[in-house]
């Protein structure tokens, strides 16, 4: 039996815990036309920070079909963009009111859904890109500043457009068009409102794709007066969190070359994929998201990430009716496995403080932290390989012993130690506790394939 040894020094501080945690779309909350139940305590429990409302309009727990999409706003685009009467704000107010009320913010995107479909609606060029830009305009001024009968939400980042790289499900028009696009919206809201943070594009690829390269050219193309980009918002599915961490230094090159060297990354999609066809590749993939596997997939990919340049990450989705939906059962709400492994990073995000951490071992994933007062700290660790199997009680036979070593967290009174599991029969429970004394402590315990676990710390 392999041993894994994982040593963290808690007096090492290297940076501060970043939104690893963030997901696309927010809770199901107690709405007028549902049962009144809600899986809204379980985003502020674990503090979700931010809720992307990408895709919300294809579920009717957000109010589909008349939610966030701009086609369901502003239904009539021939109408005035001026008049209040043009716009229908209701259901996404709503829906906003009850990510906010959870402790989320909001992270809005500007555009319309995908649409698989054989007629696209939304996936059109608008007929008049600078009145879609004021269209923008004013739901902005709605939901942050009241305009219309609305909402002071301080949503701080406006996101134009979803995966228009990717073509007919999402943009049908060209890519000169799409540039061009950006370039009106960026500007005319950067002009608006200057202290929020406009971006996009939200590109499906990233690496080696022309689609990207062309959109830097286009939006720089005037080198004293660049179009807007607060942040470069990119997607990533896959198997293994080092393939999805990989796009975060690509993403940097480009905004290095092109002179955006002050501007966020965000990767806001992301989720489990081998392969997206055929169909028994599909259901297997089903079968991964919401499983014990699917929780060390979300776990590791979020400790890899926090560990590179990217500044924000979020889960692609928290939706209870997507498919992709790895944390909330469909039928109760209640959480799933990889709920937990999400709940345990953010364990980390709480304390704010990344302290040194390392494994000897590949395919074992940590992370550490400790509070800005010293009285708290946690470490974190996780074990994830694509494996064929998303059966933990099959995969015993590679079992490892981890020993887990970490110094620089002492108190007169001693350190209560806890060790808390999520594994096929415990999510996130505490399993022992002790009490150490001294300036070092360690401990040895199991760790089969897809197990977590959560080491919390508290001076006594």
């Amino acid at each position: 039996m392999n041993t894994v040894n994982v040593k963290v020094n808690f007096s090492e501080i290297d940076s501060f815990i970043k939104p690893m945690h963030s997901v696309n779309n927010g809770p199901m909350g107690n709405r007028a036309h549902s049962s009144g139940d809600s899986n809204a305590y379980l985003y502020t429990e674990a503090a979700i920070p931010f809720a992307r409302n990408h895709d919300a309009n294809f579920f009717y727990q957000y109010g589909a079909p008349h939610t966030v999409d701009i086609m369901a706003i502003f239904p009539n685009f021939d109408a005035d963009e001026n008049d209040p009467e043009s716009y229908d704000f209701h259901l996404t107010d709503e829906y906003n009111r009850s990510i906010v009320a959870s402790g989320t913010k909001i992270f809005y995107r500007l555009g319309n859904k995908i649409e698989h479909e054989s007629k696209k609606y939304g996936a059109n060029p608008p007929k008049d890109f600078n009145k879609f830009a004021r269209i923008c305009e004013h739901i902005i001024r709605h939901m942050n500043e009241g305009w219309a009968n609305g909402t002071y939400l301080n949503i701080e980042y406006w996101e134009i457009w979803n995966e228009a790289d990717i073509g007919a499900p999402c943009w049908t028009g060209t890519k000169e068009q799409f540039y061009e696009l950006y370039d009106i919206t960026s500007r005319h809201l950067k002009s608006c409102f200057p202290n929020l943070k406009i971006g996009g594009p939200a590109v499906a690829v990233v690496s080696g794709y022309s689609f990207v390269n062309g959109f830097f050219e286009y939006i720089t193309r005037n080198k004293e007066d660049k179009a807007p980009l607060d942040f470069f918002s990119f997607h990533m599915y896959s198997t293994t969190p080092e393939a999805i961490a990989s796009q975060v230094n690509i993403a940097k090159e480009y905004l290095q070359r092109f002179g955006y060297e002050n501007t966020e990354t965000i990767l806001n999609e992301w989720n489990y994929v081998r392969n997206w066809a055929p169909s028994s590749e599909m259901l297997y993939i089903k079968k991964v998201i919401p499983s014990l596997k699917g929780s060390a997939f979300v776990l590791s990919t979020m400790l890899a990430c926090q560990k590179t340049e990217l500044d924000h990450l979020m889960y692609y989705d928290a939706s209870i009716g997507a498919m992709w939906n790895g944390l909330f059962d469909r039928d109760t709400y209640g959480p799933l496995k990889p709920y937990y492994g999400l709940y345990a990073f953010s364990r980390l995000y709480s304390l704010k403080n990344e302290v040194k951490s390392e494994c000897d071992t590949e395919k074992v994933y940590t992370g550490a932290a400790i509070s800005d007062d010293g009285n708290e700290a946690c470490i974190v660790i996780t074990r994830y390989e694509d494996l064929n199997d998303i059966d933990e009680k099959n995969l015993t036979d590679i079992t490892y012993d981890l020993r887990v070593d970490w110094n620089g967290f002492t108190a007169e009174n001693g350190v209560k130690v806890t060790y808390s599991l999520l594994d096929s029969e415990h999510n996130l429970e505490p399993v022992s506790e002790e009490i150490f004394f001294g300036s070092k402590g360690a401990h040895i315990l199991k760790l089969p394939m897809y197990t977590t676990v959560l080491v919390s710390l508290t001076k006594l």
